[in-house]
């Protein structure tokens, strides 16, 4: 059950307990390990290859969920910072909020960076720049 726990929380594969043993609280350490099914002898084929079917197809869809978040939170403070630059933008040069986002874009562009990368430079020299006020 400690290996499963390792295999689930690393995501290195999806993990199917094929065991002799039903007791309810090994059952219950192999869900909190991160089993994705749990088969208890005797079994045949007709048992296994369903729930590795099953393991399979769930696992995928997990990574598939926890790749979109780490997608979404990534574009999520990649427009924070933009929006948090155009502030600084508008207030310290009197750009509009389009001028702004335009600037961004444009340096971006001109610099082979990221909009965040730029963002994240105009919010660091205007942190810079309050400190040797």
């Amino acid at each position: 059950i400690s290996a499963a726990a390792i295999i689930a929380e690393e995501r290195i594969a999806p993990v199917v307990m094929l065991t002799a043993f039903s007791q309810r609280e090994l059952v219950e350490r192999a869900r909190d390990a991160g089993a994705m099914a749990y088969v208890v002898k005797p079994f045949d084929n007709s048992d296994v290859i369903p729930a590795i079917e099953i393991a399979v197809s769930r696992f995928a869809e997990i990574r598939a969920v926890e790749a979109e978040v780490a997608d979404l939170e990534e574009r999520f403070a990649s427009r924070k910072a933009v929006d948090q630059a155009k502030g600084l933008l508008q207030e310290g040069l009197g750009l509009t909020e389009p001028e702004a986002f335009r600037w961004i874009q444009k340096t971006a562009m001109d610099l082979r960076k990221s909009m965040r990368e730029v963002a994240e430079a105009v919010i660091e020299q205007s942190r810079g720049d309050k400190r040797k006020k």
